[in-house]
């Protein structure tokens, strides 16, 4: 992949402060939250303006601290240092990127504008997704590189409204497409109203999608996002599955981004391509005299992904139901593999000239946060070629014929692994991998304590 052109797509969104008044009504102030959904606050263009010239938007620290479906024990029993009633959960703020201000093409005369968490004496809030990614990328401009990143997502969409597939417990879903149809245009047609719409409000937003398709499961589409610096790539990222949830719903449709809703279809990805330039802008990974024109740089940086995967696991699988996708057979990644142009592998190696020459990390899942998964990834390459990592041979055939080693099965080892990981601790600190491990825990907790229907239908009767 390149890096971005003068005529990205989001030059012609960006926004100034005199054009709100003429053409919006309301702003959102947002940042992602630990799940990487985005929060925030609606405030008139007035209060935005306000924000800007003042302390920005004030929000309680419990965003950080919500599991996901903001279960007040959590909070309530101390479990979390930086946030809880043992800290009175009072107020940071949202500091916004005016670089991000763009309009909300999913609303009407509505604009949004990413911010930054910050303390009350100004420092970045450490556990802050963003702020993650955003001292990441600091390091690696210390080391003078440059990351152009894209991610693909897949998402389930069935029929019938979010509120009606609450009522049914989620089941008995009818899915739009009703056979296989990975790639196929006829089944697709019927919904290119509710798609092309997704996909001009998309571009009206800045985010510019590169291709779109049906794929293989039953309901399962897949958009890919065109390429750009990982906090524009991570923030895109986060605005287009509000915007897919939203649209979705309007068009009375149910989207989910959950890894692995149902039994017996493939999961849904979250694919992310990287390539790497020097100081100079130079592509590392392409080198014209070696074999297939893998640079050494390029085997470093998927030695480094491979290396540290088990142990940033909790942030590319961050759900019980994260490893009902990672121990398929589908295209999930497979162990510490990687193979050129191979999808059943971890690290899937991509492109034919130096300016698209790209690892595929095909590990995350579409329930991932973009942030955390960027800023894994990047720490990760960023060490392989610090020291040199050697990935080993590609994989010639086929991957799961062999056990998946080196990577956790279960969210359970996962978060141990990473709570135990110096390497993450090393890289993001102690407060950092502390905070996002409790937060795990209390997770895989509340699955462990939880009876199933699987539970029930197994054992109610026949035990």
């Amino acid at each position: 992949m390149s890096e971005l052109a003068a005529g990205d797509p989001l030059s012609m969104n960006e926004l100034t402060m005199n054009e709100l008044a003429r053409r919006f009504d309301t702003v959102i102030v947002a940042t992602p939250d630990i799940q990487g959904r985005l929060i925030g606050r609606r405030t008139t263009v007035e209060g935005f303006r306000h924000a800007v010239g003042h302390s920005g938007i004030h929000v309680s620290t419990c965003v950080f601290g919500w599991d996901i479906v903001q279960d007040a024990a959590l909070l309530a029993g101390g479990r979390l240092r930086y946030t809880g009633k043992h800290t009175g959960m009072g107020d940071i703020a949202l500091r916004p990127d005016l670089a991000t201000l763009r309009p909300a093409g999913w609303l009407e005369r509505t604009a949004v504008c990413l911010a930054d968490a910050v303390e009350a004496d100004g420092t970045p809030t450490a556990v802050s997704p963003r702020a993650l990614l955003r001292a990441e990328l600091a390091r690696w401009e210390m080391a003078r590189m440059s990351a152009s990143t894209g991610t693909e997502l897949e998402f389930y969409l069935y029929r019938g409204s979010p509120r009606q597939a609450r009522a049914r417990g989620y089941r008995g879903l009818t899915p739009t497409t009703l056979s296989p149809a990975d790639y196929s245009l006829y089944e697709g047609d019927e919904f290119e109203p509710f798609s092309a719409d997704l996909r001009q409000r998309l571009q009206e937003t800045g985010i510019e999608v590169e291709a779109a398709q049906l794929e293989w499961g039953l309901g399962q589409w897949e958009t890919t996002l065109v390429h750009t610096s990982p906090l524009e790539m991570a923030d895109r990222h986060a605005l287009y599955k509000l915007a897919t949830r939203t649209l979705a719903a309007r068009a009375g449709f149910t989207a989910t981004f959950m890894a692995k809703p149902f039994d017996g279809g493939p999961g849904s990805s979250c694919h992310v391509h990287l390539s790497v330039c020097g100081h100079d802008g130079a592509p590392l990974f392409w080198d014209g005299s070696a074999e297939q024109h893998l640079s050494a740089d390029l085997r470093q940086a998927i030695g480094g992904s491979l290396a540290r995967a088990g142990e940033l696991m909790a942030w590319y699988a961050p759900t019980v139901n994260s490893y009902r996708r990672i121990r398929s057979h589908d295209a999930a990644g497979w162990g510490l593999s990687w193979g050129i142009d191979h999808r059943f592998c971890s690290v899937r190696v991509v492109g034919h000239h130096p300016e698209e020459l790209r690892l595929e990390f095909r590990l995350p899942g579409a329930d991932a946060n973009p942030y955390l998964v960027l800023a894994g990834l990047l720490a990760s390459v960023r060490d392989g070629l610090a020291r040199k990592v050697d990935p080993g041979p590609a994989t010639v055939g086929n991957p799961h014929e062999t056990a998946p080693e080196g990577i956790p099965l279960h969210l359970g080892d996962a978060v141990a692994a990473f709570r135990e990981s110096l390497f993450a601790r090393a890289t993001f600190g102690d407060e950092v991998i502390d905070h996002h491990a409790a937060l795990g825990t209390f997770e895989w907790h509340r699955f462990l304590d939880a009876v199933t229907d699987w539970e029930r239908e197994r054992y109610f009767e026949l035990i």
